[in-house]
């Protein structure tokens, strides 16, 4: 079998997509990387990696080992440290939404990092699709996203945390004539869109379906603060969650206004594989959310 020194450069590779970004993160020659890769290869008789001239792109079986190398690293790092691999310390490595990150996750995050000082977060920001994938094949030991709206693969399993409800966001000082009939607004004023692609901006052309609104969109957006902040100036309205722990009422530049008829929020929770070994530190990020139902003290939003 293989050493333990292999398999973490297959992870490498994996992680950085070509032999030479590899290499210079482990400090090996992209040479002696591929010798590696192409012994591991050899004794497992098949092929890991699909090559091109410039990168190396997993194929299907490589996938399929993602996991299982990662969980083997990981046991052994565990009896190198003498550690419980399900104790709160060593390093994980979670994704979360921006969104999260700027409401409840961020405190549940902090409050188990003062409990367990032995414990180091890799923490990645991004989308719910993309996480998905990491997660699958062991880039990630668990990511907070929002419900999927098409069906998980076998291997993972989703928790729900939190729920925040679809709004519908315009601004105090607008560049055109605001009604006071929301519908009315999303009829007759600039939207400003998230991106339609993701999980969450299907949630708002499921919002705008229930509210049988078809919108003048005026810019489409995948980041929440741009669009907050394009609404705070003036530029149009914008359909999105109400962040979780944050204080809507105080901002001076927004209007916070519920929407008539729409039963549709956007449910966060935690996305792991059905077996992996840092279910310690996922299991406390969901006892974290069971004990704080009532949220506590909320955060200014700006």
């Amino acid at each position: 079998m293989r050493s333990v020194r292999t398999l973490k450069t297959f992870l490498a590779v994996v992680q950085f997509g070509s032999f030479a970004a590899a290499g210079h993160a482990i400090g090996l020659t992209p040479a002696a990387i591929g010798l590696q890769i192409r012994s591991l290869e050899d004794e497992l008789n098949q092929p890991l990696f699909d090559r091109a001239a410039r990168s190396v792109v997993l194929n299907t079986a490589g996938r399929k080992l993602v996991p299982a190398i990662q969980d083997l690293v990981l046991r052994h790092e565990a009896l190198a440290a003498g550690a419980d691999t399900d104790e709160l310390s060593g390093t994980v490595v979670m994704g979360a939404l921006i969104s999260a990150l700027m409401g409840s996750f961020a405190d549940a995050l902090w409050t188990i990092k003062k409990q367990y000082p032995r414990l180091e977060v890799r923490l990645l920001a991004g989308q719910s699709d993309d996480f998905m994938r990491k997660v699958e094949h062991g880039q990630l030991d668990g990511a907070v996203v929002i419900r999927s709206p098409h069906a998980l693969p076998s291997n993972l399993i989703w928790t729900p945390l939190y729920r925040e409800p679809m709004v519908l966001i315009a601004p105090r000082h607008p560049h055109f004539s605001l009604s006071a009939d929301p519908i009315e607004m999303l009829r007759n004023c600039p939207f400003i869109r998230f991106d339609r692609t993701t999980w969450t901006g299907y949630l708002v052309s499921e919002v705008l379906r229930q509210c049988h609104v078809n919108p003048t969109d005026a810019m489409e957006l995948n980041s929440f603060e741009a669009i907050m902040e394009i609404v705070r100036q003036g530029f149009g309205l914008a359909i999105v969650p109400k962040l979780a722990n944050v204080d809507w009422s105080s901002d001076r530049g927004l209007m916070i206004i519920p929407l008539p008829c729409v039963v549709l929020e956007r449910d966060v929770g935690l996305l792991e594989r059905t077996s992996h070994l840092r279910t310690g530190f996922t299991d406390a990020i969901k006892q974290y959310f069971i004990d704080h139902k009532t949220q506590p003290g909320k955060k200014a939003l700006g």
